[in-house]
């Protein structure tokens, strides 16, 4: 892999903030650079998850929560939902009455199979990470995101109160598809972004928000370091992103520079 491009960074400043914030898939790439920004530019608590803790892969995440009492670092694979309960009674401790306002479901796997070399094993690993895992876990902390929404019942709708975001791609979209290929990832997302409408129907009214993010094409190990758009630049829009999203923006697709995505 070549070397990356190295853009200054400007962290950014969220005018709205949470009380509590719960990403998946934090100890790396985009996750990490997430809760990197979050610790910098204000002062709510973070839960970062990641697959596995203690090893190599962990390792900067888990230095981050050594140093940040804001931080806390929990074990979390979100193929497993066996798992879901313990982990959300763990975050039910740590955010009490206030409640969770915001769970970023960014945790995935990309397996790259044409129609030649996909197998049914490809397809159901994908789903289970990318499509089933994301479902399960927004219903386990369920009750965790509607006490923040009855919580902070004053504030407007969006992170403040309660939101589910979902992390998708432009290869979900089923519209902009004019390559083929790429069957367990571009099903396994298409399938979460008719799950992210199905939730911004049911859970509106409960005070809580739902959308799909589309990071861009980024100089992670899952997009390449020729991915013309660098971490940095592709989480400093995403959190501004999060900070606006208001009623207009429940249901929606969204790009991480704002703009509206096509299904």
């Amino acid at each position: 892999m070549g070397s990356l491009l190295v853009k200054p960074h400007k962290t950014p400043t969220p005018t709205k903030i949470p009380y509590a914030v719960m990403i998946t898939g934090a100890n790396r790439g985009l996750g990490l650079q997430v809760v990197k920004d979050l610790l910098a530019s204000n002062s709510c608590h973070l839960i970062a998850t990641c697959r596995s803790l203690g090893g190599e892969g962990s390792r900067e995440l888990e230095e981050l929560a050594a140093k940040e009492s804001r931080l806390t670092v929990l074990e979390l694979d979100v193929s497993n939902p066996a798992t879901f309960s313990k982990v959300a009674e763990a975050v039910d401790g740590i955010v009490k009455e206030n409640g969770l306002n915001a769970l970023v479901n960014n945790a995935g796997i990309h397996i790259r199979k044409g129609l030649e070399d996909v197998t049914v094993d490809d397809m159901a690993q994908t789903f289970a990470t990318n499509t089933i895992g994301p479902l399960m876990l927004t219903q386990s902390f369920l009750p965790l995101l509607k006490r923040a929404a009855s919580h902070a019942s004053d504030k407007p709708l969006g992170w403040q109160r309660a939101v589910v975001i979902n992390m998708s791609t432009i290869l979900g979209s089923i519209s902009s598809n004019d390559k083929g290929g790429l069957y367990p990832y571009r099903s396994s997302k298409a399938a979460l972004n008719a799950i992210t409408k199905s939730l911004s129907v049911d859970l509106v009214k409960d005070g809580i928000i739902t959308c799909s993010v589309h990071p861009g094409w980024v100089q992670t190990d899952m997009g390449g370091s020729n991915a013309p758009v660098t971490i940095e630049e592709s989480v400093q829009g995403m959190l501004k992103l999060f900070a606006k999203l208001d009623h207009n923006s429940n249901g929606g697709f969204f790009q991480y520079d704002g703009s509206v995505m096509n299904w």
